[in-house]
């Protein structure tokens, strides 16, 4: 075999890459190329889910310093944030440039850093070199969608990559989109310091979540000071005097920062796709239930593909993409049961179908509800704002879905995936051993309100 041929060529070196790469190898002792334009290891440790996460852990810990630590008998200083060392702290805790490119050279992979071009169904340009292999998996991620609003173009907007870099905590800002990142940040700064507002198009924070868990969440962030707008719309920013002027739908405020949070757009632009014939959309790359594009050869797996846009799922998706080009061809992807959650405090998380999904799927639905603050554990860590909720089949009892609000929502969620997915009764739940005092405890506690009332 050639220097420049490989069995597999993957362009792209974040999540859904560096799994699709792994797989490849491990299992099936295939000859791998990485191919990576701007970032060795991906957006999700270097940027986003990881660095994201440290600076929510730090939110989280200002938050109970203040408004707990008085009352509990420790005696602190109202905490200040340094946001240059809170970023320092965040970057220690990364993996650096080098240190991608050491870990990917020693699991075998030929990397070669550049921008990539299809081709062919069979080669990839890189730079002045050319690459041939039997496959090709396109795992180039996203990148935040620029919204058209007049006058974005005037003023500097932030994303979720940016905002890791400030040094200094922006003393008020305008969040676009209600999504996971949207909300995230939004705690975050408010928790620093900053004066936050956020515009959502839609009717619902959170789309894609239980309305009813939405709301619960929505009501814990407005009653930190944060201020939702549903229903909105910027209709345009321009440069202020002391900021940023944000003309709304009912209003114009100014603004230090406006984050861009509504949305993403694959990166494709770069491959020349259309001119080999691979389908793609605004979403993303098109792709089957075995994350094959519509050019046999080439697969596409992560942000780029139309699909689910999480990290989880990214890595489902390329090593689904490797059986399929490698293996038996026998699995397909399944979304039915995906754990979800938004890691604000108190935390949204949800598997399975919402109570309107399943109640437009067809099904005779009941559901069950337990507030947080009934939960001793929620007491003793002053949560006041959140819920457990079942949503069940009246028929057969089988739990339909779960959405949970509360610290820890994404791990109770999380490990009732399996539950779900082998068929798992509302009654199951209400019988089940728990440990006290839990978050989890909520959930048996709701569960038990589906039992029928046994007879004096």
């Amino acid at each position: 075999m050639s220097d420049n041929r490989y069995d597999l060529i993957v362009l792209g070196a974040g999540s859904a890459a560096r799994d699709g790469a792994g797989k490849a190898a491990r299992e099936y002792g295939a000859k791998v190329a990485l191919v990576e334009r701007e970032r060795w290891g991906g957006s999700c440790p270097n940027v986003a889910c990881r660095p994201t996460k440290a600076y929510l852990v730090a939110a989280e810990l200002v938050h109970d310093v203040r408004q707990h630590a008085r009352e509990r008998g420790i005696d602190l200083p109202e905490p200040t944030i340094d946001l240059a060392r809170t970023r320092a702290w965040k970057d220690s805790i990364r993996r650096d440039q080098a240190g991608w490119i050491e870990t990917l050279s020693e699991a075998g992979y030929a990397l070669f850093p550049g921008v990539a071009t299809i081709v062919d169904e069979h080669t990839v340009r890189v730079g002045e070199r050319e690459l041939t292999a039997d496959r090709i998996l396109i795992a180039t991620g996203s990148r935040t969608a620029v919204p058209p609003i007049p006058g974005i173009e005037d003023v500097d907007w932030i994303d979720h990559v940016s905002a890791l870099e400030l040094e200094e905590v922006p003393q008020s800002l305008l969040v676009v989109g209600a999504g996971p990142v949207g909300l995230e940040f939004a705690q975050i700064f408010a928790r620093f310091g900053s004066r936050v507002t956020i515009v959502n198009h839609g009717p619902q924070i959170a789309a894609r979540a239980d309305a009813e868990a939405a709301r619960e969440l929505q009501t814990a962030l407005e009653a930190e000071g944060i201020d939702v707008v549903l229903n909105g719309e910027v209709e345009s920013l321009s440069r202020a005097e002391h900021g940023i002027e944000a003309t709304l739908r009912e209003r114009t405020i100014v603004v230090s920062h406006v984050l861009l949070a509504s949305g993403r757009t694959p990166n494709v632009e770069e491959l020349d796709l259309d001119r080999v014939g691979v389908e793609v959309t605004p979403g993303g790359i098109v792709v089957d239930d075995r994350q094959r594009t519509t050019v046999p050869g080439i697969w596409a797996a992560g942000d780029v593909a139309l699909g689910p846009l999480f990290t989880p799922t990214a890595q489902y998706q390329a090593r689904l993409a490797v059986d399929d080009m490698l293996g038996d061809h026998s699995r397909r992807a399944n979304y039915t049961i995906l754990p979800t959650a938004v890691f604000t405090d108190p935390e949204l998380a949800g598997v399975g179908l919402t109570e309107s999904e399943a109640r437009e799927q067809g099904f005779d639905v009941e559901v069950v509800k337990h507030p947080l603050a009934a939960v001793t554990r929620a007491q003793l860590t002053g949560s006041r704002h959140g819920l457990y909720k079942i949503v069940f089949s009246r028929e057969n009892r089988r739990v339909l879905g779960v959405h949970v609000v509360s610290r820890g929502a994404s791990d109770i969620v999380g490990s009732l995936a399996p539950a779900l997915q082998l068929g798992v009764t509302v009654d199951d739940l209400a019988f089940v051993h728990h440990i006290y005092p839990s978050y989890s405890e909520g959930l048996k506690a709701a569960a038990e309100r589906a039992l029928a009332p046994v007879p004096a």
